[in-house]
């Protein structure tokens, strides 16, 4: 059997006590792309050690970036960054990869870039992205798996978005930076990511206002310069930790939040009949036994973000009565369902609608990671589950949570790290 590392859980404790929310991977990976503007190092606060921002560090340093940490800090130096290729390896282990396009081409002109990897929870065409910065005066062809676009420099435009979509927001937001005239990017999207973005591009000398808007309006400047900033708490991070205490029917406090970033989850766990009280900077979850089963429907943001979805499917599996998840974001985010059900979740799909049927319990498996989200709603199942879970290709749930296991270890929960496999999981 493979050594690939995997987490095993021993369900039915608990979790009690506070825990400190993590850097927001989705704001620091743009901003990480867009210091590749800049002519003058960046210091970044508070920036998760996790698999995607290696992974984006791996690109910035094959572009000729000096990076360095410092206790949580990152150092970035992009003097003398160059537009060399990113290699295709790097590019398929991370969506995010493709943010550097907007960046390189705004500064350098000239971008070839292979198609981008990531989490297959469904299709995330480039075509937004491409059509936007063919507005500002950009050519390209696509050919041999690569993109190849090129531009003297990037004009203003007045671009409108088909879909609020946050990748093809944040590369024309970073393109637009240095590019002569203004650009207005209309229904662009409105995640918390997008504002922080903003406000580190305007911290290094860009002009971007707007963000968490429908409309955003970028005048362009000549160059950027060095700056400082601190990244928002991760949200989702969050959420996942406020399920948790719901689920394990626990009581936890969750520092270094933004409350208003999380009123979609709020309102759902609330209507479940979970007790969420807010404060300034944390939030405090009491979960109850007795869960009623709501309706829920994913929707860019401010509605339900379908990076919750399916943590709040296994709360809902162990939840009283019928509840219905509509998924609009993307198809194939029901990968998890199957993992659930082996561990006797009652759930129906019906395309992108999945009714789940709460049951009194869960029975612990051996179940398999298919996405970062996925494996984080299994690791939640295992949390309550009755005897042992484990939860194998790990390195997907790595991608998006900083020192998980240690998390849920100090707030009383039975999780271990394993490099092999665990066979008495099941035992007392």
């Amino acid at each position: 059997m493979s050594g690939e590392r995997r987490i095993s859980i021993k369900g039915g404790h608990p979790l009690e006590g506070t825990v400190r929310i993590s850097g927001a991977k989705n704001a620091v990976l743009p901003i990480l792309a867009a210091s590749l503007m800049s002519t003058g190092p960046c210091r970044i606060k508070d920036v998760p050690n996790l698999t995607d921002v290696r992974v984006m560090i791996e690109v910035l340093s094959n572009l000729g970036v000096k990076v360095g940490w410092e206790k949580g800090t990152l150092i970035v130096d992009a003097k003398e960054a160059r537009t060399d290729e990113v290699s295709a390896d790097l590019m398929r282990r991370m969506r995010a990869s493709n943010l550097v396009l907007g960046p390189l081409l705004s500064r350098f002109h000239r971008v070839r870039l292979s198609h981008p990897g990531g989490c297959s929870i469904g299709s995330r065409p480039m075509d937004l992205h491409l059509k936007g910065l063919h507005k500002m005066g950009a050519r390209f062809v696509e050919r041999f798996g690569y993109f190849e676009v090129e531009a003297e420099r990037l004009k203003g435009a007045d671009i409108h978005l088909d879909f609020p979509s946050v990748g093809a927001t944040e590369n024309l937001i970073m393109a637009a930076c240095l590019a002569k005239g203004t650009t207005v990017i209309r229904n662009s999207a409105k995640e918390p990511e997008i504002i922080d973005l903003q406000n580190f591009l305007n911290a290094l000398g860009a002009k971007v206002r707007g963000a968490g808007l429908d409309v955003i309006r970028i005048e362009g400047v000549s160059e950027l310069g060095g700056g400082c900033h601190h990244v928002i708490p991760d949200r989702i991070e969050a959420g996942t930790f406020m399920v948790a205490a719901a689920i394990t029917e626990g009581d936890v406090k969750i520092t270094n939040v933004i409350p208003e970033h999380l009123e979609p989850v709020t309102a759902k766990l609330r209507e479940t009949g979970v007790i969420v009280q807010e404060e300034n900077d944390a939030i405090r979850v009491i979960g109850t036994k007795e869960r009623k089963g709501i309706d829920l429907k994913t929707m860019p943001y401010p509605g339900f973000p379908t990076d919750m979805q399916p943590q709040m499917m296994a709360l809902l599996a162990v939840s009283e009565g019928t509840s219905v998840i509509s998924e609009t974001i993307f198809e194939n985010r029901f990968k998890h369902v199957d993992e659930l059900r082996r561990m006797g979740a009652n759930i129906r799909l019906e395309g992108r609608v999945a009714i789940i049927k709460g049951v009194d319990s869960l029975s612990g498996a051996f179940v398999e990671a298919t996405d970062l989200r996925a494996g984080s709603a299994l690791i939640l199942a295992g949390l309550c589950a009755e005897n042992g879970t484990v939860v194998e290709k790990i390195h997907h749930i790595e991608r998006g949570y900083e020192n998980l296991v240690d998390k849920l270890v100090a707030l009383g929960a039975s999780v271990q790290l394993d490099d092999t496999y665990v066979d008495d999981v099941y035992g007392e």
